[in-house]
């Protein structure tokens, strides 16, 4: 029996690695002589760096570069197998985990630390860059990353404007005469896990922001700041950017590439699952697990175990997703090729708790899976 295990990170609980490395725990112990083939992957958020340095056989860098609150943290990018190639993971700067919950604060987190790692790797002469743009912990529309490039964003007395999403209600113009010429020689490709625009109902803010820390009166705030962001754009570089999917990917980072670099917005979870060649290792496999921390309604929209689950199907294999979550409109994920769902919480617990056990849990789970996989159900 072959089982191939493919999940992304479970989100502030394990890596996509670490969870791999739970199922199989969990399954071996009803299938000891299962071959299990692990492969963990990423859709453009957290793990998209690790995925693709090891998957093509690649270089670490690291550096100390400005965190989203403005304190110096360390961050990685990394430069694929061909040398010419740098992927640039913007949560390793300006993620999420990188601010404790009671501190998370949108209205004031900045990008300027993912700016810094391209900044980074320009130095290292590479002609093409990679940005992964999920995990964010910003709301800024990419404004703090480009500032870092060079980029000033003035209000209407010609002062730059502070770090964070609200300062983006007070912008009255952008100058880019002093952005790095280098960006010029290089092509930018976005490694993109949702599709949301910048504004409205399913935009960065409305969507996003509660998971930063965004209440909702905040969210209000954010996506009126946004909305002026996207309507000096149009003013003063006639670039419209406000309505294209992608462009409210990692509080609006996506719409700053779009804007700055010309940068393709594609799937994340396509570059990576080309990178680890996940079609030609599932070639026999009798079952696929993936996963991820929530699967609900968004993650049809370009997330891991929907892309996985693709590949899967087009070759005949069933697949089961395990969840630490499972939020409403999940069931849509069953018109995409997942089997069936299973979350891996038992019981109520707070959320602290649950992401303690969230190894614990992954194992029994799967254990549970492997004995169902089992049974000899006949209709």
């Amino acid at each position: 029996m072959k089982i191939v295990i493919a999940p992304d990170s479970f989100k502030e609980c394990l890596s996509a690695t670490d969870a791999a490395t739970a199922i199989e725990t969990g399954m071996r112990r009803v299938l000891p002589s299962a071959k299990f083939i692990k492969v963990p992957v990423a859709d453009g958020g957290e793990g998209t760096l690790q995925a693709l340095v090891d998957g093509t056989a690649g270089r670490f860098y690291s550096r100390t570069v400005t965190g989203p609150l403005g304190e110096p943290v360390e961050a990685r990018f990394g430069v694929l197998g061909d040398s010419k190639t740098a992927v640039i993971e913007m949560a390793e700067a300006s993620g999420l985990e990188r601010i404790l919950p009671h501190l998370r604060n949108p209205l004031l987190t900045t990008t300027y630390g993912t700016g810094e790692l391209i900044r980074e790797a320009l130095s290292l002469g590479v002609r093409r860059i990679i940005v992964a743009i999920g995990g964010s912990a910003t709301n800024d529309g990419g404004a703090g990353m480009m500032a870092a490039l060079g980029v000033r964003f003035l209000n209407n007395k010609g002062e730059e404007l502070p770090a964070g999403g609200a300062a983006l209600a007070d912008l009255a113009t952008i100058d880019c005469s002093a952005m790095d010429a280098r960006l010029a020689n290089v092509r930018v490709a976005a490694a993109c896990d949702v599709n949301n625009p910048l504004t409205g109902a399913n935009g960065a803010s409305a969507v996003f922001g509660p998971q930063k820390g965004a209440t909702p009166t905040m969210v209000v705030q954010l996506d009126r700041a946004l909305t002026n962001y996207a309507a000096v754009i149009r003013q003063c570089l006639d670039v419209d950017v406000e309505h294209v999917a992608g462009a409210g990917a990692a509080g609006g980072l996506g719409a700053a590439l779009l804007t700055f670099m010309e940068a393709d917005l594609k799937p994340g979870i396509n570059m990576v699952l080309e990178a680890v060649r996940l079609k030609a290792r599932i070639e026999g496999a009798d079952l696929l697990i993936t996963g991820e921390g929530c699967l609900d309604s968004q993650t049809v929209r370009g997330k891991t175990p929907v892309g996985v689950a693709g590949i899967a199907k087009a070759e005949g294999i069933p697949v089961i997703a395990l969840a630490g979550s499972v939020g409403k409109g999940s069931e849509v994920v069953y018109e995409h090729g997942i089997d069936a769902i299973f979350p891996v919480v038992h019981g109520a617990v707070p959320l602290s708790e649950a992401l303690k056990m969230g190894r614990e849990n992954l194992e029994r789970t799967a254990e549970n899976i492997a004995r169902l996989f089992l049974l000899p159900i006949t209709v």
